[in-house]
């Protein structure tokens, strides 16, 4: 399988030394897809510990799920203990929903990270495998247990995914990125280009006898209000403004009595109130 090529390292933060460790890991797919997870947060500091299958760094499912973060796998480390993998880390999050007797104490994500980013202890993030989570013994070695707020009745998440909202809640509790525009920003009409619109209708609606000069009652004004709520941008006065052009040019103008029927519309919205 083609290896994809990184555009660019993760971003150089206070925090990028954050270590994920995946303990027991059963499927490649999952590495791969936590360290997209990670790179898309601007983490790269993975570790996986025994996982059970050989060579998983360089797993073509690994290395497809990865979906380009291929630095994050190449720089991968993988060792036999947690306790290896723990290096350096001063503090430790292990991830379990399994209640236990006995323990470091549970807590959600958000209020644990909110209280570590004021800190400047190295974090760890632990992640036990995919059928089974981490071993009594492996959260003992933790400082802290981590517990997603998901749904009482149902709170089964890929391992990826948990990784995913971690590094998310931890990002974010440091800071987190800036939201870049997508689009540029909307140029708003001002009061001549709507007065302008309303004037190119009231002609419309002359002109197909909706409205009635002699009668207007208060229609243009709702009109004006309509499109006040509405906070028109040019090009949708534009459009329109379009509209009444076409229909001045489809319709021919009423002439002649009117009769009930056609008057039902005007009086409803133009009468005078």
């Amino acid at each position: 399988m083609t290896d994809l090529v990184e555009s660019s390292q993760p971003t150089a933060w206070p925090r990028s030394d954050t270590r994920f460790i995946l303990v027991n890991v059963s499927h490649p797919a999952n590495v791969g897809a936590t360290a997209r997870a990670m790179r898309v947060m601007g983490f790269s500091d993975l570790v996986v510990v025994a996982p059970r299958m050989p060579n998983v760094l360089k797993n073509p499912q690994a290395i497809a799920m990865s979906s380009g973060a291929t630095g994050v796998l190449r720089d991968a480390r993988v060792v036999d203990t947690l306790t290896e993998a723990l290096e350096g880390v001063t503090f430790a999050c292990a991830t379990a929903m399994t209640p236990r007797d006995f323990g470091p104490p549970t807590q959600a994500p958000r209020a644990c990270f909110e209280a570590l980013a004021a800190s400047d202890h190295r974090l760890g993030l632990v992640f036990g495998c995919e059928r089974f989570g981490l071993s009594n013994e492996d959260v003992y070695r933790c400082h802290a247990t981590l517990s997603i707020p998901t749904d009482p009745t149902y709170g089964s998440l890929n391992l990826a995914q948990a990784v995913q909202v971690l590094a998310y809640e931890w990002r974010q509790a440091c800071g987190g990125f800036q939201v870049e525009a997508r689009t540029p920003p909307p140029r708003w009409a001002d009061a001549p280009a709507i007065a302008g619109l309303l004037a190119h209708w009231e002609e419309a609606l002359t002109h197909i006898d909706y409205l009635q000069p002699q009668a207007p009652g208060k229609l243009m004004p709702r009109l004006n209000q309509c499109a006040n709520r509405m906070t028109l941008t040019q090009e949708e006065v534009h459009i329109l403004r379009g509209v009444a052009r076409a229909v001045l040019k489809a319709c021919p103008p009423v002439t002649g009595p009117q009769t009930q029927e056609t008057a039902l519309p005007s009086e409803g919205l133009g009468a005078p109130e």
